[in-house]
């Protein structure tokens, strides 16, 4: 979007909603005072304007020609209003469609008869539709607005998932499960420490992370090593990586490090930190005198956009021996992929990467967020004969500094 021609079409796109929107506002307004009128249509296209400039600003600007704390809240309040009135056109579409079809239909079967006149029903049901359209906007970006508080209210889940081939001695195990931590997005560092007390709290057996630890820079972890660095467990802190973790999204060299050097700097972060990164491979897990297999691969994607860098042909070797797995990969999508059709044996997969969208509905027997049209497996517990996965919705948030409904979550385990 940096290229001049990206941000002309873009811009393009957003003036033909807002004139578009605003042939909707001029519907509900027509009966208005002139005087409330001028200044419904004055605010209406001083926002837009705005908006243009707003993101002229942001995308043609250094990162530190702005606060980062302001360049993120201005992007998310132009994509904010532009899906806000991308959303309220289907309204507006669907009545124009009406008028044309009632139109034609009164041109054609109805030639010079009252009916091929426009009637009231139909003016009202164009102002009902006008004021739907706009209404359903401004819910939408409404919310938006209010999700920008809700970013850092960590949702513990507590979650007991029952395996007949789990050794004795490692029933009642509890393992915290984290995924997405995102530390580029951050911005209150207070915050942040709040949610690792949390999972400090639930004094687990052992933490496991499933990657996405930065956006794209191994130097967003600066700031949070001292923080990060508290999570310990009795049975060692686990990580793995995930898509962001690999700086895909940024052009290198940037300061004079190489996309291979970032990587390589992440890798160390981990150890700073005192994880253990599972990089295709498998580590053995020892309680009360038995042992189960700890599988961690790296980023491994059903969707073609995302990278395969996982091997399992790698990791699993050597873990046939072991009675129980866990399997540690970022992407859920590797589930039904090869996990279940060539890894049969692995009893639990734990994921995260979808982080529920950050936008939907979330409540006890119902979820819903249009993450589940591109992930089957978007958020929480499924099973597949014998074999289970846990999809983790996300420590951290990305692009959108807020949450809708879908919570930032810390997920207790209990082995049963």
């Amino acid at each position: 979007m940096r290229s001049p021609f990206g941000a002309f079409i873009f811009i393009v796109v957003m003036l033909l909603l807002d004139t578009y929107v605003f042939q909707a506002l001029k519907t509900v307004t027509q009966s208005a005072s002139p005087k409330i009128k001028t200044i419904v249509y004055f605010t209406y296209w001083t926002i837009s304007v705005l908006a243009v400039v707003g993101f002229l600003l942001f995308t043609f600007s250094s990162q530190h020609f702005l606060p980062k704390l302001v360049r993120t809240y201005l992007f998310a309040t132009i994509i904010g209003l532009f899906l806000a009135k991308f959303t309220a056109i289907i309204f507006f579409l669907a009545d124009d469609i009406r008028r044309v079809i009632q139109w034609a239909a009164g041109k054609l079967f109805y030639r010079n008869t009252e009916i091929s006149t426009m009637s009231s029903d139909g003016i009202s049901r164009s102002v009902f539709l006008s004021w739907l359209g706009l209404g359903v906007g401004s819910t939408l970006f409404g919310s938006l607005v209010y999700g920008f508080g809700n970013k850092y209210k960590y949702d513990v889940k507590r979650v007991q998932i029952a395996f007949d081939n789990l050794p004795a001695g490692f029933k009642g195990m509890r393992v915290l499960h984290i995924s997405d931590i995102h530390s580029g997005s951050f911005t209150d560092k207070q915050a942040v420490l709040h949610g690792v007390n949390e999972i400090l709290k639930e004094k687990a057996d052992i933490i496991l992370f499933t990657g996405d630890l930065v956006n794209d820079r191994a130097t967003e972890m600066d700031e949070y090593l001292d923080v990060f660095s508290l999570l310990k467990a009795p049975m060692g802190v686990y990580s793995t990586l995930g898509n962001h973790d690999y700086g895909d999204y940024v052009n290198w060299p940037d300061n004079g490090i190489t996309k291979e050097q970032n990587l390589e700097n992440l890798k160390k972060v981990h150890a700073q930190l005192g994880w253990k990164l599972l990089m295709n491979e498998h580590v053995a897990l020892e309680r009360n005198g038995e042992q189960i297999a700890l599988i961690g691969i790296e980023n491994w994607s059903n969707k073609a956009r995302f990278p395969k860098h996982g091997r399992m042909d790698l990791a699993y070797p050597g873990a046939e021996k072991y009675p129980f797995k866990i399997l540690m990969s970022h992407d859920p999508s590797h589930w039904e992929a090869q996990v279940i059709t060539h890894y049969p044996a692995v009893d639990l997969m734990l994921s995260g990467h979808t982080h529920g969208m950050q936008f939907g509905v979330d409540i006890p027997g119902f979820k819903w967020s249009p993450v589940q049209y591109m992930y089957k497996q978007w958020a929480g517990l499924y099973e597949q004969v014998q074999q289970k996965l846990y999809v983790n919705r996300g420590f951290g948030f990305i692009g959108y500094p807020g949450r809708v409904g879908v919570l930032p979550e810390i997920t207790v385990i209990e082995l049963v």
